[in-house]
């Protein structure tokens, strides 16, 4: 632990092990249950609670006694910018703690959560950590779906590092301080952080059994909020043009665009179950989005299920009416059926990206 003099040398304190970031945009936001839940810890922990946009006395003020403990300090960020980038980045340019983590002001950890990090961290030697994470009411969230009891150096591949969108855990600062949240975007904007960290060959572990991180389902959340198809997929292109992105060997592109397609592409689809929501310019949109995705990583379609592959093909067809668009939505999400467990392509039938083997991994992450 690194010790530092204050001012005068009288007195020594210790520099965070961890550097924990908080964002919020709204006084009305739980920042004081946010705030406490990362202190439950016996290591040294440090608490920044950037307030956007928004006084910092108010956000003092919500956090009462808990503004006064040495271990939580708020900074202010007025950038009149609508995204969290801004203020997460604020918060790991002052940090200064071996590793930093980032917590959503809606969301809480569990007692210990980050004592069980670091302490998977020192074993397995990883710069990075996935959390454990679970909605506040009780259900597991299956990501990353990875090899079963996997939990030190994990592979982006075999382990399906994309499909976790969400740098929640711990990332060192020695290999990963210059890795920041990508401005400019209106949603979106962790994807390629974590691209940068899943994809960089360092080593990774996973706390599939330590205290979890608990989503709250929090009203007016940004990431439940519906957008432009050339709004959403402003993330995803920030990815794909990424020379990094380019550089991967190629099962680590397709890894990645596999998960794009099954997660953003239609994910983009099922958000709009209402014909009103699609416009000949959305639907030309979402074409252009799925062609760009399958340029980057030729043939990484294959693997996908029978119920996919015919979602992908009317996307990709702007004649395809929108009902039967939306139709095909709905039939892929049938997880049990055939079509949703066998690819068109049967050579893939066994790939680790494959319906049935991903399908055995989501349901065992469950555990």
């Amino acid at each position: 632990m690194e010790r530092v003099p204050d001012e005068g040398g009288a007195h020594v304190r210790q520099l965070p092990e961890v550097d924990v970031v908080i964002a919020v945009h709204d006084e009305a936001r739980p920042i004081e249950r946010a705030t406490a839940s990362a202190l439950r810890n016996a290591r040294n922990v440090r608490v920044t609670v950037v307030a956007h946009g928004i006084d910092e006395a108010s956000v003092a003020g919500r956090l009462g006694t808990l503004a006064d403990d040495e271990r939580v300090r708020i900074l202010e960020l007025r950038d009149g910018i609508a995204s969290p980038a801004g203020p997460f980045n604020l918060g790991l340019d002052e940090a200064t703690g071996r590793f930093t983590s980032v917590l959503g002001s809606d969301d809480e950890l569990e007692a210990g959560a980050i004592d069980s990090w670091l302490a998977l961290a020192d074993r397995a030697s990883a710069d990075a950590v996935i959390a454990r994470l679970r909605h506040a009411g009780g259900r597991a969230v299956p990501t990353p779906p990875a090899r079963p009891l996997r939990s030190r150096h994990l592979h982006p591949v075999r382990d399906r590092l994309a499909y976790r969108s969400a740098p929640l855990g711990l990332v060192s600062r020695e290999h990963f301080g210059d890795v920041r949240f990508a401005v400019g975007l209106p949603s979106g904007e962790d994807l390629p952080y974590v691209t940068r960290v899943w994809y960089s060959g360092r080593p990774v572990a996973y706390d599939r059994r330590g205290p979890a991180y608990l989503i709250h389902g929090g009203a007016g959340r940004v990431t439940q909020t519906a957008r432009a198809i050339a709004a959403e997929f402003a993330a995803v292109d920030s990815v794909l043009s990424d020379p990094a992105f380019a550089g991967l060997p190629r099962a680590q592109r397709e890894s990645l665009v596999v998960k794009l397609v099954r997660v953003q592409l239609f994910g983009a689809v099922s958000n709009r179950s209402s014909t009103d929501s699609w416009t000949i310019e959305e639907r030309g949109a979402l074409a252009a989005a799925a062609a760009r995705l399958l340029a980057t990583a030729p043939g990484a379609e294959r693997v996908l299920s029978r119920a996919d592959r015919a979602l992908l093909d009317a996307i990709l067809d702007g004649g395809v009416p929108t009902p039967r668009l939306i139709d095909l939505s709905h039939r892929r999400r049938r997880r049990v059926s055939f079509d949703a467990l066998v690819p068109r392509d049967l050579s893939r039938v066994l790939s680790v990206d494959g319906p049935l083997r991903f399908s055995a991994a989501s349901a065992l992450a469950l555990r």
